[in-house]
């Protein structure tokens, strides 16, 4: 069978198997604080094993969500996919699930049932609509920290402000090589290996009823952001090309 790695061309593919899942509408919670504003924060932990450990937290004022992720463990100089899926249970899949990938790896369709289809792409400059949720130049490379401001539907608004929903970083070194490649090809898209987007970590939304998100203070620095995030440079990763 042919080796895969994962193309730079890549940056135009789409999660189309996953299809865009309607958004749970929601009433206005507790997270709710100063008028429109909701706060969230999900404690991402790892899937097939892949030792990643993050923290992210959300403000949602009318429209416009304010997201920041926190990350450890993941594949360095290699970029990883990131997304709000909402739908399903909107619940993340047990560590231990074994799903159809390599030696029983987890790959993403195979929990669509738990945390849904992606809604939104947490990318670091541009779209952030499903269509980019393989743009792989614009997601952060590493461990990289992500912090952006964008506007997101009114669906999606809903469904956060119920609380629904859970953020799903993609990426896994199964044969510990150093990159993306082997064998398996990803359920996503055939030109990609499996573990360009086979889910290293995921964690459900919960809104924060205190409005206490310290991530170097929420108000100050998620006010000033713009779209920041490292994406380093795809010239120079060892897990691009072909």
């Amino acid at each position: 069978m042919t080796r895969r790695t994962l193309p730079v061309l890549a940056a135009t593919a789409l999660f189309s198997s996953l299809g865009v899942a309607p958004a749970m509408a929601g009433s206005l919670s507790a997270g709710s604080l100063g008028g429109d504003t909701t706060y969230l924060t999900a404690n991402i932990t790892e899937l097939n094993d892949s030792g990643v450990d993050s923290t992210a937290w959300l403000s949602l004022e009318g429209n416009e969500l304010s997201v920041r992720i926190d990350s450890s463990g993941l594949l360095a100089d290699a970029p990883h996919a990131q997304h709000i899926h909402i739908g399903g249970t909107n619940q993340c899949p047990s560590p231990d699930q074994e799903g159809t990938g390599f030696e029983g790896a987890l790959r993403t369709t195979d929990a669509i049932d738990s945390y849904g289809a992606v809604q939104v792409s947490l990318t670091t400059e541009g779209d952030t609509s499903p269509a980019s949720a393989l743009a792989v130049d614009r997601y952060p490379v590493g461990d990289a920290p992500y912090s952006r401001t964008f506007t997101v539907t009114d669906e999606v608004a809903a469904s956060l402000r119920a609380g629904e929903g859970s953020v799903v970083l993609h990426g896994v070194d199964h044969n510990g090589s150093g990159a993306y490649d082997g064998d398996q090809e990803s359920d996503l898209d055939p030109t990609l290996p499996s573990e360009a987007t086979d889910p290293a970590a995921c964690g459900e939304l919960n809104i924060d009823s205190m409005g206490s998100l310290s991530m170097g203070s929420l108000g100050g620095s998620l006010g000033s952001m713009g779209s920041s995030g490292s994406t380093g440079s795809l010239g120079s990763l060892g897990s691009l090309g072909s």
